[in-house]
């Protein structure tokens, strides 16, 4: 071979290869700037409590939260950093990477100052149901003070990667799915039993999601809901017959089995679905639809699937933490998160995506359980003090109407009333909170005065400023006493900032995630501004929270 022709085919080879180890030379130097995963799920368990995970963890399966905890990363000591904790403000802080002092959403719902009025969390009706013929679709994200990191995974391809959001609850799908999301969709129980969305959304559902609902996906779960494994292997809860859970309609008994179809319709018909373990299976069975139909995490533009599971919410407010139902619900969610799982690696591709999953909050054990263990816990009583305060309001104030709104533990004044009572705002809120302290079952009070001029680092002050917001809050905030709670007898709930109400878990795994875990505090806000480094896109705009940097696999 001439030396000229060695010549003309080594320009051949360089010119026809150069592209190719030019785009590889481009992806190996942009490895250290992000992390390029096909598709992100954002999982978050409604009122999941971090125990729950080493609870019951010799009773899951290989393919759900085991995959997750040995295979990713598992941080043990993650909390809210903010109260009063709820399922809204929880899936805005999540994925705003900030708290409702920045977020602003402080409830579920909450008294609005400027409009003198109560307002939902997602109500907006300047939109129309899309789905459904009730208002159960007038929904949007416009009370988000913030972007959340849907958003800006959106803005950071150009709109080209989309975000579906998915969950039972309306707010679980909205606050999570941002201000961009090409769709956000939550069930429409009742009668109707499908899911549905808002004009903010679209004009019409897709064909897909019509066909969903027109199918017996929901109708296959009106049938009893009857324990995974036997119930008397259920050892790691309490007793199956006990005074501390409620009862669905119609019950006689809180015992296994529940028969749904016999109690359907005093129960909301479809709603009853919610509130089993079927409605995590169902979300489920849409989350893989949409996974499908929207071909998610198939091209080069990262996709975002949020999945909110709300019947493990729904579960613990009826029969509480310790019981065999909620046993149940996490066993069978196990399963379901196997079934995602495996969906994921057949349609995104084993390694080429990117979970995480955490809580909107966690839950008190019920205080009567307590209260027979000899554990100091108690209810507050408010009609046992509404008296006492009303008059104490009508002798300072003149009238008890001084009190325009009492919601998420704040009192919110009317400030003509304030006014004309001859005190200033601060001597208001110190006496009314002076009264309030003196009350059984409460710890601590501390007012709109105090929020504005400290700045607490540490505690439960801190923790109740960082859910303060200067426009939206209320005049007087209220801390019950540990362990105690404004609710039934039965069941669990949440709301307080002690750690049984903050302490969730945070799991990541998949790509650009180390295996390992770590027990230095976490903590929520920090879940979005992982996320963002992990992508090399920008944090949402109102995040406080950091990186955690053991997370993330810096090879």
């Amino acid at each position: 071979m001439t030396k000229n022709l060695v010549t003309l085919l080594s320009t051949m080879l360089f010119v026809a290869f150069a592209p190719a180890m030019g785009t590889a030379q481009s992806n190996e130097d942009d490895a250290h700037l992000k992390t390029s995963p096909k598709l992100v799920v954002g999982i978050i368990v409604d009122q999941m409590r971090y125990d729950y995970i080493p609870r019951f963890y010799k009773r899951f399966g290989e393919g759900g939260f085991k995959r997750l905890v040995d295979d990713g990363f598992n941080c043990k000591n993650h909390h809210f950093n903010y109260a009063p904790t709820s399922t809204g403000p929880g899936h805005a802080s999540v994925y705003t990477g900030t708290t409702p002092a920045t977020h602003g959403i402080l409830g579920n719902n909450w008294y609005d100052k400027a409009a003198d009025t109560d307002v939902y969390c997602a109500g907006d009706d300047s939109y129309s149901s899309v789905g459904t013929d009730s208002d159960a679709g007038q929904m949007s994200p416009h009370r988000l003070e913030t972007t959340t990191i849907t958003d800006q995974l959106r803005l950071s391809t150009q709109m080209r990667g989309k975000t579906i959001a998915v969950a039972m609850k309306d707010r679980g799908a909205v606050l999570p799915g941002g201000y961009t999301a090409n769709a956000a969709y939550w069930f429409q129980g009742r009668d109707e039993g499908k899911f549905i969305t808002s004009s903010f959304y679209m004009s019409e559902l897709p064909q897909w999601v019509e066909d969903f609902n027109t199918s017996d996906a929901a109708e296959k779960y009106k049938k009893p809901w009857t324990t995974l494994k036997p119930v008397d292997s259920y050892l790691e809860s309490g007793t199956d017959k006990n005074k501390y859970e409620g009862l669905f309609k119609g019950e006689e008994s809180s015992e296994f089995p529940h028969d749904l179809p016999k109690l359907w319709d005093d129960n909301g018909q479809y709603e009853m679905i919610k509130a089993t373990p079927y409605g995590n299976s169902l979300t489920a069975d849409f989350a893989i639809e949409a996974l499908e139909k929207e071909d998610l995490g198939t091209d080069d533009d990262t996709d975002f699937l949020a999945v909110s599971f709300s019947s493990t919410d729904y579960v613990g407010h009826r029969f509480g933490v310790n019981s065999k139902e909620v046993q149940d619900v996490y066993m069978r969610l196990d399963e379901d998160l196997a079934r995602l799982f495996d969906a994921l690696d057949k349609k995104v591709g084993k390694g080429e995506y990117t979970v995480f999953l955490s809580a909107d909050h966690a839950a008190i054990e019920v205080p009567a359980y307590l209260m027979d263990q000899k554990i100091k816990a108690g209810y507050l009583d408010w009609e046992a003090s509404k008296g006492k305060f009303e008059q104490f309001l009508k002798d300072t104030f003149g009238t008890t109407d001084v009190v325009k709104s009492f919601s998420n533990y704040q009192y919110f004044l009317d400030p003509e009333i304030v006014k004309n009572s001859n005190m200033s705002p601060v001597e208001a809120q110190e006496a009314i909170a002076a009264e309030i302290l003196h009350y059984d079952g409460i710890e601590r009070v501390y007012t709109a005065d105090q929020m504005w001029k400290n700045e607490y680092t540490e505690g439960i002050p801190h923790i109740i400023q960082n859910g303060y917001n200067q426009k939206r809050s209320g005049d007087v905030m209220v801390v019950v006493s540990p362990d105690h709670a404004s609710y039934s007898k039965t069941g669990s709930t949440h709301g307080s900032p002690y750690i049984y109400d903050t302490h969730t878990p945070l799991l990541f795994y998949g790509k650009g995630i180390r295996k390992g875990s770590t027990v230095v505090r976490t903590e929520i806000p920090d879940i979005a501004a992982t996320m963002a480094s992990l992508l090399g896109i920008a944090f949402p705009s109102g995040t406080t929270g950091s990186p955690i940097f053991e997370v993330l696999d810096h090879k």
